[in-house]
C-alpha cells in the first residue's frame, strides 16, 4: 500500500497542445521502505533523481500556460523511464552506490512496486496526452525534461544541453538549432546518453502512437540552484513556445525505432 501521491499533474490549458513530463522529478521514497537503506546523502544525488528539473518544470510550465505531469518518487525505489521487462527498472548498484533496499527483492515486492508507482504514473502520462489530443484536435507536442551530471567517472561533459531521440527527428532538430542560436552553449545531439531505449516514457507514449516530442537534459550544475532554474527557464520557454506553434509538429506519425520492431500491441500504461 502506497500512501503517497504517485504523480503530480501541474494544471494547464489542454488545447494549447503542449505537454511536459519529468520522469524523475524527486527523491522521494515511502517511509516503509525505509530510505532503501541508504544514508540520507544518497538522496542529494542524481542516483536519487533529476537534481534541478522538478523546479524547472514547474517554472515552465507556469510560463508556459501548459500541463506537466511529474513523478512523485525516487527512480531508486522504481525507475519510470523503463519499461516493465526492463531489468534496470529496479537498481541494485547505481553509480557505485549498492541499494540494500533493491537487493534481495522478491518477485511479488518488484510486481508491487510496478502496479503501486511505475503503472500509475504512466496511466496519468496516458490520460493527460489524451485529454490535450481531445482538447486541441491535434497531435500534442511531449517534451521530456531531464538533467544529467557535470562529470561521468572523473572525465567532464561539455554539453550545457543535450537533446535525445530515436529515430522520429520532427521536434529535435528545430530544437537543437534553436538552443544553438544564443551562440553560448553546446548541445548534445544524442550525447551523453543516446535516445533510443526499448519501453522507455517516450517509446511507449510517443515513438508507438506517432506523437511528436523529444527529450531535453540539462545539466545539473547549470540548474541545481534558484538562478539557474530561473535563467534555464528563461532561455526554454520562448523555444518551448516557438516549437508549439509549429503545425508540423502536430501531426501523427509513427517512425519505426532503432530498438526494434515495436510490440504487436501497444503497451498498456
Amino acid at each position: 500500500m502506497n500512501d503517497l501521491p504517485v504523480f503530480e499533474i501541474l494544471d494547464g490549458r489542454h488545447d494549447s497542445g503542449l505537454v511536459l513530463l519529468a520522469d524523475h522529478a524527486t527523491n522521494i521514497v515511502p517511509e516503509r521502505y525505509k530510505r532503501l537503506g541508504l544514508p540520507d546523502s544518497a538522496f542529494d544525488r542524481h542516483i536519487a533523481y533529476d537534481i534541478g528539473i522538478e523546479a524547472l518544470t514547474r517554472r515552465l510550465a507556469a510560463r508556459l500556460g501548459v500541463p506537466a505531469v511529474m513523478s512523485r518518487f525516487s527512480r531508486l525505489l522504481i525507475d519510470p523511464n523503463r519499461g516493465e521487462d526492463d531489468p534496470t527498472i529496479i537498481m541494485r548498484i547505481s553509480d557505485g552506490a549498492i541499494i540494500p533496499g533493491n537487493h534481495p527483492i522478491s518477485d511479488e515486492e518488484w510486481q508491487h512496486r510496478i502496479e503501486t508507482y511505475h503503472r500509475p504514473y504512466h496511466q496519468a502520462v496516458s490520460e493527460v496526452i489524451a485529454r490535450v489530443a481531445d482538447a486541441s484536435g491535434k497531435a500534442p507536442l511531449v517534451l521530456s525534461l531531464h538533467s544529467y551530471t557535470p562529470a561521468w567517472k572523473g572525465v567532464p561533459r561539455p554539453w550545457h544541453a543535450a537533446v535525445l531521440w530515436d529515430t522520429d527527428a520532427r521536434a529535435v532538430r528545430t530544437l537543437i538549432d534553436q538552443l544553438e542560436a544564443s551562440g553560448d552553449i553546446l548541445v548534445g545531439d544524442n550525447e551523453p546518453y543516446d535516445g533510443a531505449l526499448k519501453g522507455d516514457t517516450l517509446y511507449r507514449h510517443c515513438m508507438m502512437t506517432g506523437v511528436p516530442h523529444a527529450l531535453l537534459e540539462v545539466r545539473q550544475d547549470l540548474i541545481g540552484h534558484e538562478d539557474g532554474v530561473e535563467a534555464w527557464a528563461e532561455r526554454l520557454a520562448p523555444i518551448f513556445a516557438r516549437l508549439n506553434a509549429d503545425p508540423m509538429l502536430h501531426e501523427y506519425h509513427v517512425h519505426a525505432s532503432r530498438t526494434g520492431p515495436y510490440p504487436p500491441s501497444a503497451i498498456k500504461p
